[in-house]
């Protein structure tokens, strides 16, 4: 039997015996880090950039086995978690290396999962098994110190160092320099439709080792297991993998020189492209020769239902909308992020979730500072105080949905301060329960200092932090 097949039966395996809570402990660290011996320890110095040697030397997989586990992430479709990683690393690692070696190393089928999009629809997701997230971790660092230097500076998506806080910057400079107009380009299914022969002479012009190129197009190809059925991929690059990202950035950096040399002023952030003008007829004419070049030479697909000529105040773009503020352009959040953001807090206090209200205040956390961080550089802080009162006021709602019964509320109350009459008066109210919430009696009694205390982060105070 090959060594590869000895490989996909150790990934079909069920793994046992770790949990979700497990860490990366250093001293298991170290014996997988003797395992990682495909160089000698600075060896990978000697080898061409994007080399195979490269990637496998022992800096770059600890690396790579590090990020992936803090990544965390979903199962492939082996089932192994990304806990499970450092000690199947540990016991397999040498000979999934041969496999590799020896162009022998067949990639799992990547587990197709379906999300929601914003907009409506669903959007296809490809999650590769663990041991492959790994690898394909292990390459693109490797590639990035080849390709990253040499972006365009008005590429943000998928970058070191850079985000999309930084591309909504460069969008309020272009304005305030008097670019009032925006063409928005949308591509249709990007990664479901890259051209895998234009991408894989795109990296043979930078990867001289043809064995990375060899693994890289197995990726490429990986089978997608849909509903328990195998099927096979022509085109595109799964969204899920980490290799997928940079992979994007390569094929579109074309875009990204053809529209410098023209003299555009554009924000990218992966698939999203704002190229931004003086006038309308300019953005017109742009639109048009923009969507030949990208039809024509990349052969990608431009959503032409979605993609627009249009004020920036009208457009969306990487969930903001940059509006003029006295003459000034400043970003504020989109109607339809503020929407998912509200849709997502009211998931978290639905009372269909058994929790309890500390649960519930350590999610609430969660999202919060996760969203402010996020959305905390826009013009926003009539808003935020807005969504403050309105998660008090849904607790306040929740609270009392689980105060069920008369004599609960009547002793809660009680308890809150309130004196018998004033406590029996309420306990036997009918009102509704958002009515409720926002009464004077709750407000008097589950204060803003009562949620304070139970730990509830204030977004108005995070927001202040920011700015």
């Amino acid at each position: 039997m090959k060594v590869s097949q000895n490989n996909q039966e150790l990934q079909k395996t069920k793994y046992l015996g770790s949990s979700a809570k497990d860490k990366v402990e250093p001293e298991n660290m170290q014996r997988v880090h003797r395992g990682f011996s495909a160089t000698s320890k600075g060896e990978a110095s000697e080898f061409e950039y994007g080399s195979l040697e490269r990637i496998l030397s022992r800096e770059n997989l600890l690396l790579a086995m590090r990020r992936v586990i803090s990544n965390k992430g979903s199962h492939g479709v082996d089932g192994m978690t990304v806990y499970e990683l450092r000690q199947f690393l540990k016991d397999n690692w040498l000979s999934i290396k041969e496999s590799i070696l020896n162009n022998e190393y067949k990639p799992m089928p990547v587990r197709r999962v379906e999300i929601s999009k914003p907009n409506g629809g669903t959007r296809l997701l490809g999650i590769p098994t663990v041991l492959d997230r790994f690898i394909q971790q292990a390459i693109a660092q490797e590639l990035n110190y080849i390709y990253d230097e040499n972006f365009s500076e008005n590429s943000f998506g998928f970058r070191p160092r850079r985000g999309a806080k930084d591309a909504i910057q460069k969008a309020e400079t272009y304005i305030n320099e008097g670019y009032r107009w925006v063409v928005d380009i949308d591509l249709e299914k990007f990664f479901d439709r890259v051209n895998h022969d234009i991408l894989m002479y795109k990296l043979s012009r930078d990867i001289k080792d043809k064995r990375v190129l060899r693994l890289i197009r197995k990726y490429l190809q990986s089978e997608i297991m849909i509903n328990g059925i195998v099927v096979t991929s022509e085109e595109g690059t799964p969204q899920g993998g980490p290799l997928s990202p940079l992979l994007s950035n390569i094929i579109l950096d074309e875009l990204d020189k053809e529209l410098e040399k023209r003299g555009h002023k554009f924000c990218r952030y992966a698939d999203d492209c704002n190229i931004y003008v003086k006038s309308k007829r300019a953005g017109e004419r742009v639109m048009e020769n923009i969507t030949n070049f990208i039809e024509g030479k990349l052969k990608l697909k431009v959503n032409r239902s979605k993609s627009a000529v249009e004020r920036p105040w009208k457009r969306k773009f990487l969930g903001f909308t940059i509006i003029l503020s006295f003459g000034k352009a400043c970003p504020t959040i989109s109607k339809q992020s503020l929407k998912r953001y509200k849709d997502k807090i009211r998931e978290i206090l639905s009372r269909s979730k058994p929790m309890t209200l500390e649960q519930r205040i350590i999610k609430l956390n969660q999202t919060n500072i996760g969203w402010i961080n996020y959305y905390g550089i826009a013009k926003c802080k009539g808003i935020v105080q807005q969504l403050d009162r309105w998660i008090r006021q849904r607790l306040r709602m929740c609270i009392w949905k689980q105060w069920k019964k008369v004599k609960t509320r009547y002793k809660n109350l009680r308890k809150l301060g309130l004196n018998h009459y004033q406590s029996l008066k309420f306990a036997n109210t009918r009102k509704g329960y958002w009515r409720i919430a926002n009464s004077a009696i709750l407000n008097t009694t589950l204060t803003n200092q009562f949620f304070t205390d139970l730990g509830l982060k204030s977004l108005t105070r995070q927001y202040i932090k920011i700015h």
